[in-house]
């Protein structure tokens, strides 16, 4: 198979899978929500990373590892779904320290000081996920022709797939990040940190009791 003829289909189901609701999209509405786009800026940024080192790993062999062993498979299962949980946890606890004195001055002092946690959440979210594992294993070899060396064309096909995700992911931040200001407003920032909190502790329970 050629690998330019088979780009079409690669972009389109990167497109479909990326659209799918789960952690990752959970994390970017959340943080574009209360911080703008300039807040999920590296939110999306440590998603992408993690989801690229798997890319490399799987064509390294070593995904195959994490898929094959039970141990590891559950390992991560297990400290996904407990750090999917913690982040559920912290928004319901952040819905009860929102005051109706909270202004939007504050904002951009909160943006600089969680950009680097942020960053570290995405990738973690992403990394912690045996599923990516197994994803990336089952996905890629489809689009890597057999006479093109695996590791190189995996990331090229990899840094392809994050690009896309950076604009889908980007523009669904900028998207919620215009009605900021709206999710902002104490009584609405309540409800939003009371549902982004139940949809990841949610995840994090579906995480937990997923099977391969």
């Amino acid at each position: 198979m050629d690998l330019v003829v088979s780009l079409p289909a690669f972009v389109v189901a990167v497109v479909l899978i990326s659209a799918s609701p789960g952690p990752a999209m959970a994390l970017i509405f959340r943080r574009a929500a209360l911080y703008g786009f300039s807040g999920a800026v590296t939110t999306v940024l440590g998603l992408e990373l993690g989801l690229y080192l798997w890319a490399l790993l799987a064509a390294a062999g070593l995904a195959a590892l994490v898929a094959a062993s039970e141990l590891a498979f559950i390992v991560l299962r297990v400290v996904g779904a407990c750090f999917l949980i913690y982040l559920g946890v912290k928004a319901w606890r952040n819905r009860a320290s929102v005051s109706v004195d909270d202004a939007e001055g504050a904002m951009p002092h909160l943006i600089v000081a969680g950009r680097r946690k942020a960053f570290i959440e995405g990738v973690v979210v992403m990394l912690a996920n045996p599923k990516a594992a197994v994803f990336m294993l089952a996905f890629y070899p489809q689009f890597v022709p057999m006479d093109q060396p695996l590791l190189a064309t995996t990331a090229l096909l990899a840094l392809l797939q994050v690009a896309i995700e950076i604009v889908l992911y980007l523009t669904l931040a900028a998207a919620v990040g215009r009605a900021g200001a709206w999710f902002r407003r104490p009584a609405i920032r309540r409800r939003l940190e009371a549902v982004s909190g139940t949809v990841l502790i949610a995840l994090g329970l579906r995480v937990a009791v997923e099977s391969r």
